[in-house]
């Protein structure tokens, strides 16, 4: 058994409650410990934590950050959670469940920053690093013991110590043999968690519900558990015919996960699935003109991401929520791929028309999906108009670079923003 004191990293060879150098009773112990080196790091309640550090009052109160009553909960602190209330919950209902909350409205620059400093921290200890969002990544650290003087169990303990120390913010650590195991393990004890799973994967992994399993959302999980599948040990004792006949090439992809198996490499390079902005309304909104008037002005967000990141996108997503939260989403492949709001308005607009006939909705949102990059966008030699757009909106860019993000902006936009509510 290997064992490691997260607070001292002093290591040893037999389990121990507390440590014999520095009596910290934060100890991780596993047999496989100094084996083992895909990581998944996960912030602890991102966006709430950054929020308490910067407001000190706010320590021990339950904090919420999202949108106006209308809006949805992006985050909360640990303390909210346990009223009960969840990422996504209607504004209404977490604020119901914890009427005491402090709510906070988003402020992605400051989260984009403190991911920044977080994610470069990482990236010193090994170039294998893939990013999944702002608040967390996967690692491999195969190979870095000769680099750090350390396996990567030790080297991953100093770097949450590190980056708590240095930013004020904590994280918890999954370490396994594979990416989907890493990710569970990281979940297992936040915050300030540090979790193992090993060759005992599979007889862990039996008695957890299905929904346990990647890319098993609500509607999987009603298809599994009608078809008699309600644990991962269900998954596993079925026969890989059964699950393959059933849902194709995603059943395979189930047996092998139900096995604790996932062949996938940790990829620095893996493309980033897309792109997207929504807003939530004060009140309903009916009118094509007035749903127009939101979407103009996401589309310039969206647009001006892609083109900061150097993707373009070729798929154009409009997503729509009804007063009853029920998502309805719409999308066009483009014959060119896009990074400008021109495009992005113009396709959206088209998509919002077949719906905008007089029903009530609550929530608008653009986005792009099958990234390229940005040089591929335009390209083609029937693109003038991409082309054209994206010279003019470039030419923003600087403008704005230069003397802020509203000094110039369309007819269109300026009248929004005009009527903008909180979002």
């Amino acid at each position: 058994m290997k064992t490691l004191c997260r607070d001292c990293f002093w290591q040893g060879d037999e389990p121990v409650r507390r440590c014999p150098t520095c009596a910290s009773p934060r100890i991780v112990a596993h047999e496989e410990l100094g084996a083992l080196s895909i990581a998944h790091m996960d912030c602890d309640a991102f966006y709430a934590s950054v929020e308490k550090r910067d407001r000190p009052e706010l320590r021990d109160v339950p904090v919420i950050v999202g949108g106006g009553k209308r809006g949805v909960v992006t985050t909360c602190c640990y303390i909210a959670r346990i009223s009960g209330v969840r990422s996504a919950m209607p504004m209404f209902k977490a604020l119901k469940a914890c009427p005491e909350a402090v709510v906070i409205k988003p402020d992605f620059a400051k989260y984009r920053a403190e991911s920044k400093r977080i994610l470069g921290m990482v990236a010193d200890l090994t170039p294998l690093v893939q990013n999944l969002s702002l608040d967390e990544a996967w690692m491999d650290l195969s190979g870095t013991e000769r680099l750090h003087g350390a396996p990567p169990a030790v080297t991953l303990a100093r770097l949450q110590a590190s980056i708590e120390a240095e930013t004020g913010l904590t994280v918890s650590i999954g370490l396994a043999v594979n990416k989907f195991l890493a990710k569970v393990a990281s979940d297992l004890d936040k915050p300030r968690g540090f979790s193992v799973i090993g060759h005992e994967a599979q007889a862990f992994l039996a008695p957890k519900p299905v929904r346990i399993l990647p890319g098993v959302g609500p509607a999987m999980v009603a298809s599994l558990e009608k078809a008699g599948f309600r644990t991962v040990g269900d998954l596993a004792r079925a026969d890989v015919k059964v699950l393959a006949e059933k849902w194709g090439a995603y059943g395979l992809r189930l047996h092998d996960l139900s096995h604790g198996r996932d062949a996938r490499a940790v990829n620095p390079n893996e493309a980033r699935k897309g792109i997207s902005c929504e807003t939530t309304f004060n009140d309903d909104l009916t009118s094509i003109d007035a749903l127009e008037d939101k979407l103009a002005p996401l589309c310039e967000r969206v647009a001006r991401q892609a083109r900061s990141g150097e993707v373009a996108g070729r798929v154009v997503t409009l997503k729509l929520r009804t007063t009853d939260f029920k998502i309805v989403t719409r999308r066009r492949t483009l014959p060119v791929a896009t990074q400008t709001a021109h495009t992005l308005f113009k396709v959206g607009r088209e998509l919002l028309a077949k719906e905008a006939t007089g029903r009530p909705w609550r929530l608008i949102g653009i986005g792009i999906a099958d990234l390229v990059d940005a040089e591929l966008a335009g390209a083609d030699f029937f693109a003038a108009e991409e082309r054209k757009a994206l010279a003019s909106e470039r030419s923003l860019d600087v403008i704005r670079a230069k003397f802020g993000a509203d000094a110039v902006t369309s007819g269109r936009i300026l009248r929004a923003r005009n009527t903008r509510d909180d979002d």
